[in-house]
Order: structure tokens, then sequence, then C-alpha cells
């Protein structure tokens, strides 16, 4: 079926034209090509790619095996290609051997597209995850679309599956792919769209370099240490990006780094660097409320972004590194590349991912730094070398401006915030982070539950000096089990535990407090009770009003009372923030389970909401001018 016809050639050329260029810049050099109609987008692309050497086999069993010997010859990834259908179950005996003889294999097999599988389509088998256990990465990929992101897609899964391919121990990967007819591609009218964050997904990095590369970096060299620190010193305006899942033992050394180098860092509250010594006057705290603001995102252009950890929770954040998809991203993660959640990238910008602990990475970034601070010529290796660390900068200004510039707008946000805050005459959610930032104690742990909790602590949780940890679960961001996740860490905590945590979310958990009655548990709950997913009047859904209450709103209705007294517990719904305070207070110095309800209106939480957003605009409005140059 002919469905707009050129559209799907264009899209079906500059998706599997993306893919075939990344595999090539990613140091694959031959492809072993099976005949075949609804993989000719991968054919006639490889055939025409100038790095790619394409060998045809008319037997898949055979190709298979083919492309394994020469894989092991190579000691590097061969590509192996086939139609759909039993074709593809033709190179199960080469892909097994392959998974348990460590050989690098990329198997890309043709597919019909969703719409014809399980419909009796011809050629048609179920090939998702046809390999099993016996690769050790597999992905379905979309039908192809001549749109940037998807283009980001196609680059970063062919980086990502010669990486997984040729990492210890090396093995098979399978990428599945469906194509809708007409199948031979035709170049876009516009081969080179314009738009510095559109370049680098349709032609590629500059000077051929991979979209997306792995540093396996678990024991990273001199050399490897060096490139890196050279891409840092050269940056002006870098930025560190801590999201959650990083150690807060990295504090000192990423605080060192980051006056040495003159970068600001941006730290999520998950990341375990705000409640950290050190952090008040170090950390930006406030990007997710300045960052909405146009005119400051566009003064504030970063050329080098070094992210530790998980992407943060922060949508202005993520919106502002998308924006500049043109600027080098590079993810520093120790668990980079594992198959799962082994690529933390969902806005597939990064350059790069290194795979080394981040503290170890600091410490021994510093001491480089350290050994040219005490050569003549200031150079990494003993040759000569623009230091460019503590030098007058280049045109955009002394490296330190930068970092103060970012520090003094941040400053300013978070005096605004705090008092747009306190002129609200109705009970804010977001004021619970504000408030329990002040209360918590040194060596107390806060647990924060995900949809807006999560949301308002990253936006009004200000740095604070005293060592306080921070727990969520973020990995897959579900509102399921976080009651139980936090007598979890009661248990095993020295101090006091604070869980903040949305009606639905603890009414989906409420059976976890049996575990505080039997085991004796102390817990301190802030349940923040809006009668349902307050999170969804922050989005599109709430402009629907004659449905938005039964699909979204979700009213529960429920008086938790009665169920935290028959766990043993006490509730406590206050009246005010000095009620809060004081329930707060009783909760962490006692012991058991303490459950304190703040009453809230969901409409009257999203305007609030956009009134503090306002104010910190106006407050802000001056500010791209007042900092000129940096």
């Amino acid at each position: 079926m002919n469905r707009g016809a050129p559209n799907v050639q264009q899209a079906a050329h500059a998706c599997a034209g993306a893919f075939a260029d990344e595999l090539a810049r990613s140091g694959v050099e031959h492809v072993c090509l099976c005949p075949g109609s609804r993989s000719t987008p991968l054919a006639m692309m490889f055939a025409a790619h100038p790095g790619l050497t394409v060998w045809t086999h008319i037997d898949e069993r055979s190709a298979g095996f083919f492309a394994l010997g020469m894989a092991k010859a190579l000691g590097k990834p061969v590509a192996l290609v086939c139609t759909s259908g039993t074709a593809a179950a033709n190179f199960l005996p080469a892909v097994v051997e392959a998974f348990y003889g460590r050989v690098p294999l990329l198997v890309l097999t043709a597919d019909r597209p969703r719409e014809l599988r399980d419909a009796g389509a011809p050629q048609t088998i179920d090939q998702v995850r046809l390999f099993g256990g016996h690769v050790k990465w597999f992905v379905d990929m979309p039908v192809p679309e001549a749109d940037t992101f998807l283009l980001r897609h196609a680059r970063t899964v062919a980086c990502r599956a010669v990486a997984a391919a040729r990492s210890a121990p090396a093995g098979p990967v399978h990428i599945n792919f469906p194509f809708r007819e007409p199948l031979v591609p035709l170049p876009p009218a516009d081969p080179h769209p314009g738009g510095s964050g559109a370049a680098a997904a349709w032609r590629g990095r500059d000077e051929g370099n991979p979209y997306a590369e792995l540093w396996d970096a678990a024991g990273i060299d001199e050399n490897g240490l060096k490139q890196l620190l050279r891409m840092i010193r050269d940056a002006r305006r870098g930025l560190f990006v801590c999201g959650p899942d990083v150690s807060a033992d990295l504090s000192d050394p990423l605080f060192e780094l980051s006056g040495r180098l003159g970068w600001p860092v941006l730290a999520d509250p998950l990341s375990g660097l705000r409640a950290a010594a050190g952090a008040p006057g170090a950390v930006v705290d406030a990007y997710d409320a300045f960052l909405r603001h146009a005119p400051l995102r566009e003064r504030l252009v970063p050329d080098l972004v070094v992210r530790f950890g998980a992407m943060p929770v922060s949508k202005p954040l993520t919106e502002y590194l998308d924006a500049h998809a043109a600027v080098p991203q590079v993810v520093i993660d120790a668990g980079a590349g594992w198959p799962g959640s082994g690529w933390r990238d969902p806005i597939l910008n990064a350059c790069a991912m290194v795979r080394v602990e981040p503290k170890e990475l600091c410490r021994r970034l510093l001491s480089l730094l350290e050994q040219a601070d005490n050569r003549s010529d200031g150079s990494l290796d003993g040759g000569p070398e623009n230091r460019g660390v503590a030098g007058p900068g280049s045109k955009s200004g002394p490296r330190g401006s930068w970092r103060s510039a970012w520090l003094a707008v941040n400053e300013t946000t978070r005096r605004l915030l705090r008092s747009a805050v306190d002129a609200l005459a109705e009970p804010f959610e977001g004021r619970v982070f504000q408030e329990l930032a002040d209360l918590l104690p040194a060596g107390s742990a806060l647990y924060v539950g995900n949809s807006m909790p999560v949301r308002d602590m990253d936006a009004f949780f200000p740095a604070v000096a005293r060592p306080v940890r921070v727990f969520g679960n973020r990995g897959a961001s579900g509102i399921d089990g976080v009651v139980s996740s936090a007598l979890g860490v009661s248990a095993a905590w020295p101090g006091p535990v604070v869980l903040v945590v949305g009606d639905l979310s603890f009414y989906h958990d409420l059976n976890g407090l049996l575990a505080a009655k039997r085991h004796g548990l102390s817990l301190t709950i802030v349940v923040i009770n809006n009668d349902g997913g307050g999170i969804f009047s922050f989005l599109p859904q709430a402009s629907y009003p004659e449905h938005f209450e039964e699909l979204f709103g979700t009213p529960i209705g429920l008086d938790f009372r009665p169920a935290v007294e028959m766990y043993g517990g006490t509730f406590t719904r206050v009246p005010d923030w000095e009620g809060f305070r004081e329930a707060v207070r009783t909760g962490i110095a006692g012991t058991g389970l303490h459950v304190v309800e703040l009453v809230t209106r969901r409409d009257a939480n999203a305007r609030q909401h956009r009134l503090v957003w306002d104010a910190v605009a106006a407050g802000l409005s001056d500010w791209p001018d007042r900092l000129g140059s940096v």
C-alpha cells in the first residue's frame, strides 16, 4: 500500500541513511547482506555508503556464519542484514554461537510495520526478541519519519549497538527495522535542513565523529583522561549538571573542580549535592524557576555540558539542554552502556557516555590540573599548550564571570521564590519543601514521592549545608510502593526519616504501613492531600473539563485517619504552617509512625504555581541586560 509514497521513501532514506552513516563512523566496515524486498532501505543505503563494504549472500544461515568468522578475524563488529520472516530465523544458529563465543555481531532484520503484524501479511512472523536471551541488546525501531528527533534516535541506536556488541563480554545485538511501502528510499527534498540543533541529527557530528560514543572507562587511561580534560579546559562556558543517583561524597572534589574551572554546578535534589557541606553558594538550585524565563535562557548559552548520573527531574532544565543540542554534552555514568538502563539520555543529545565513577574522575582531573599548574608551560603532557584555566578568558569574558553569573541569578531567584511563596494566602504544596529545608536536622533522610512532590522539591528545596540524604524512586518514576520504600530506608537509616507523598500514591501503598507496626519502625509521612492527581492540572488535559475529573483528576475522597490508626500510627491534619512545623518536629523527635496531612486544592495549587513563576519572571526582567557578556 502506498501511503504518501514520497514522504515514506524520504523518511526511509533519512533514517536508514543516518543509521548506516553512524555504523561507519563507529568503526563498522563490513556488511553481510542477504537479498530481500523488505530490507531494501537498509540494503541501498549500506551500498551507497563509501565507508562500508557489502558482501552479498544467498543463504541466511551461511551469511550468519560468514559474518561470524569475519568478526572473529577483525575483532570488531560486522553487520548482518536480512528481510523479514523466516529469513531472520535462519540467523539463529550463528547468533547463538556469537553469544556463547563472545563475537560482536550486529543483526539487522527488516520487518513489517506494526499495523501488518498479526494481520495475515505474507512473510511476517513475530520478530520482537526473536533471539531471546542470546543477544546482549534488542531494539524494535520505530517506523521511519524524516523527523530530527527520530534521526537522533537512529544515530544514537547505531552507536549504542556497536558499543554494546564490542564491549566486554562481546556478543550479538539485534535491531529490528519496520519499513512501510514503497521501499525504495528517495533523498529528501532538502537534504541539509538548517538549525544548529538539527545539523548533527541530519548530517552527523563534525569531523566524522560518531554521534554518541561510549568511553569504556572503568579504568580510564591517562590519554582518555587528558582528552576529556582538554575538552573541559577548552570550554569557556561549561556546565556541570548533576542528576539523580550521584553520591553525596562527590561534593568535595566536584565543588573544587567547579571553582578551578569557573563552571557552575546545577544539582537535582536527588543528586545528594544540595544538602552537603559547602553546597550553599556553590550549587545552582533554582534553575527550574529561572530557566523558564526565555531571555535568560538565551543569554546563558553553554559551550560544553558535563552531566553526572541520570537525567534531572526538571522539565525547564531538560528543555534548556535540548535547545542547545548542538553543544557537546558528555554523560559521566559508571553504569553507562549496560543493557536496559545503561544509556540515560532521553533527549538523545549526548556525544559521549563515559563509564567511570564520578568521584574518581573528578579527583583524577584535579590531579592532572595540579600537575599542569606545576609545569612552566601549563601543559598536560609537557608540550606547549594553552592553559586557559585561570587566564583572562576569551571574548566571552573571564571564566569566573560565567559561574558568578549563574550563582548571582540563582541567589536572586531563590529570594524571589521565597517572597512569592510567603505571600500566598492558601496552603501551597511547594512550600512543604521550603519548610522542610529549615526543619530537617543533620543526618536525617528525606524520601520524596513521584509526580508533583519530586517536581516541587526540585523547585523549592534550596541548598543547605547540613547533610540530608534524599531518596526517590526515579528508576521507573512510578507512584507505587513509595511508602514501603521509605519504610525500608527507615529500617536501615540511623537518623530520622521523612516521606513526602501525594494522596494517590499514599493510598496506592497503604498496606505498606503494616511494616511500621510489625517491625516497630519510625517514619514521618507528609501526605499532600489534594484529593486526586494534582499533576494533571498542569497538563493539556485540564482544558477539557467535561472529562477531566473522571479520567484524570480521579478524586478518591478518603479520610486516611482510620487507616493510619489501624496500623498503630498517629494522624495529624494541620490547619496552617505553624501547625505543620509543630507536627513535623514531633514526628522527627519521636518514634513510631506519624502521618501529617496537608489539605490543598488542585485548582488553587496550579494557579499558585503560575503566580510564583510570574513573580520570578517579573523580578528577573532586567537580568539579561545586567549579565552583559558572560
